[in-house]
C-alpha cells in the first residue's frame, strides 16, 4: 500500500536551497535541527536503491546511494552513523525507508533488495521497514522493456517526509564526486552535520584505463558498456559519463591538480542556502 502510495505521486523537482544533494556510493546523515540541509536527495537510480534510516526520537536521518558494492559494509556505516547522531535520544526506533530498482534482465535490483534486507536483519537493534518500493514494487513495462517509475527521492529532515524527486541542480563538484565513483571508490560520508559542512575529499586515484578509448565511443557504445541497465537509464546518462571521462582525463592525478595539501573541499551553505566554497585557510 505504502508503495502503490508512494508511485502514484509525481516526482517533484526539488531547487537547490536547503538541498544536499548525495550521489551514488555517498551518504549524508543530519538532524532536524540543522540549520542549512532541510532536504536529502538522491535520483538516476535505476537498478541501485536509495535508502533512507531514521530514528524517530532523535529525528537524525541519513540518506544514501546504494549500488551493491559492499552493501553489508554500507549497512554497518549508515546505522552507525545515525546511532552517533541518536545516543543522547531515549526514546524512539529505527525506521529505514528503501526505494529504487526494477525488474531488470540481470535481476542486479533483486540482489540488491536481498543484500540489503539481509543487511538490515543483521543489525543488533530492530529496524522497522516502513518502505519498501523496490524490483518489482517500482516497476513499470512498455513494449517489452522494464524501467523504474521511482528514479530518485528526497527526505524532508524535518518532517520526515519522502517524495519522488528530480533535482536539476547535482552539485557542487558533480564531475570530481562522479569521478571518484567510477575509479572505485567505498561509500563515503560527505558532510559533517555538526559544522554543517559539505566535504569533498581529498581523493585519490591513478590514470583511468583507456579513457581515450571510451571517451571516442559513440553514445550507444557507452550505454551498453557502462551501465547495469542501458534501456532504462534516464537521457542524460551518457553525457555525465562523458563528463566523468573527461575530468578523469584531465585530472590523471587528483594528488597534484586537485589535492595538492591533502585537504578536502569544503562547502557551506550561504544566505540564499546555496553551497559555497569555504577558503581552507578560515577552517
Amino acid at each position: 500500500e505504502k508503495a502503490k502510495l508512494l508511485r502514484s505521486q509525481p516526482a517533484q523537482i526539488v531547487e537547490p536551497k536547503g538541498l544536499l544533494y548525495v550521489q551514488q556510493r555517498e551518504f549524508a546523515v543530519t538532524t532536524p535541527k540543522d540549520g542549512s540541509v532541510s532536504i536529502l536527495g538522491s535520483d538516476d537510480a535505476t537498478t541501485c536503491h536509495i535508502v533512507v534510516l531514521r530514528h524517530t526520537g532523535s529525528g537524525a536521518t541519513c540518506l544514501t546511494h546504494c549500488d551493491g558494492s559492499d552493501t553489508e559494509a554500507e549497512v554497518s556505516l549508515i546505522m552507525s552513523s545515525v546511532r552517533s547522531l541518536s545516543s543522547s535520544t531515549g526514546c524512539g526506533r529505527l525506521e529505514v525507508h528503501l526505494v529504487g530498482g526494477f525488474n531488470d534482465d540481470r535481476q542486479l535490483s533483486q540482489k540488491l533488495t536481498n543484500q540489503l534486507l539481509r543487511a538490515f536483519d543483521l543489525q543488533p537493534e530492530d529496524v522497522h521497514l516502513v518502505t519498501f518500493c523496490v524490483t518489482e514494487l517500482n516497476d513499470r513495462e512498455e513494449q517489452d522493456i522494464h524501467f523504474p517509475i521511482i528514479y530518485g527521492i528526497a527526505v524532508n529532515v524535518k518532517t520526515a517526509e519522502i517524495f519522488p524527486a528530480t533535482f536539476p541542480e547535482k552539485g557542487p563538484d558533480e564531475d570530481l564526486r562522479s569521478a571518484h565513483v567510477l575509479t572505485g571508490a567505498p561509500l563515503t560520508n560527505i558532510y559533517d552535520a555538526k559544522t554543517e559542512q559539505l566535504q569533498i575529499g581529498p581523493y585519490f586515484w591513478g590514470p583511468f584505463p583507456h579513457v581515450d578509448f571510451w571517451l571516442e565511443q559513440d553514445d550507444a557504445q557507452i550505454l551498453q558498456n557502462l551501465s547495469t541497465s542501458p534501456l532504462a537509464e534516464p537521457p542524460h546518462f551518457v553525457s555525465h559519463i562523458r563528463s566523468t571521462l573527461t575530468f578523469l582525463k584531465e585530472h590523471p592525478f587528483p594528488s597534484r591538480s586537485l589535492f595538492p595539501d591533502r585537504k578536502p573541499r569544503i562547502y557551506k551553505k550561504n544566505e540564499e542556502g546555496l553551497w559555497e566554497q569555504v577558503c581552507s585557510d578560515k577552517i
